[in-house]
This record gives C-alpha cells, sequence and structure tokens, in this order.
C-alpha cells in the first residue's frame, strides 16, 4: 500500500519561512497532479498550490508570491516552501497525489496524514 510520508511542519513567527516535504513510500508507475492541501479549525479544506505532470504550477490566491510548489519526479517528492508566513497560514497541511501503480492500474488518489504548521504573532 503506497504511503505519502510528509515532514517539514512546525512553529514559526510570522515573517519566518518553512518547507514542507512529501514522498511516496514505494516504487509507482506514474504520478500525475501532486498538491498541498490546508485546513484550519473550524474550516474545510482548501487547495494551497498544486503541480502536474509536467511542472505547470497554480496556487491559492492568499499564497501568490509567498509559496513555491515544486516537485521532484525522480525521488516521486512534492516540496512546499513557504515564505513571509502569516499567523492565518496556520492550519494542517494535507499533501495529496494522484498515482498510477501499475501500468495497468487505474490513477487514485492518495492523501498524506497530515502535519501541523503554526505560525504565532
Amino acid at each position: 500500500q503506497v504511503q505519502l510520508v510528509e515532514s517539514g511542519g512546525g512553529l514559526v513567527q510570522a515573517g519566518g519561512s518553512l518547507r514542507l516535504s512529501c514522498a511516496a513510500s514505494e516504487n509507482i508507475f506514474s504520478i500525475n497532479n501532486m498538491g498541498w492541501y490546508r485546513q484550519a479549525p473550524g474550516k474545510g479544506r482548501e487547495l494551497v498550490a498544486a503541480v502536474n505532470s509536467g511542472g505547470n504550477t497554480n496556487y491559492a490566491d492568499s499564497v501568490k508570491g509567498r509559496f513555491t510548489i515544486s516537485r521532484d519526479n525522480a525521488k516521486n517528492t512534492v516540496y512546499l516552501q513557504m515564505n513571509s508566513l502569516k499567523p492565518e497560514d496556520t492550519a494542517v497541511y494535507y499533501c495529496n497525489a494522484e498515482i498510477r501503480l501499475t501500468s495497468w492500474t487505474i490513477i487514485q488518489d492518495y492523501w498524506g496524514q497530515g502535519t501541523q504548521v503554526t505560525v504565532s504573532s
């Protein structure tokens, strides 16, 4: 069973930076879109940033210019560099990947376990 293993969350002061990583746990055939979502207390899960297999990216308006998503296809890993963090960025961050395990299986959605990001004012 494929797992997405996240790392890099933590506590940081406003204006600081964090880098999140998310790696697939075993060999897989291919990954389409990869992305980061977040969920703040009492709110729904929202898309933060996504990157497709061609490297094209899109961002939530609230993070444009501050966050950068990237991926390393050789390592089946997606990153989220977060700069100029604000208290409103505080949330649990989840990575997501659309994975095809083998050439004959369908694409399935996988989620990481979530990592807490807390930004103090």
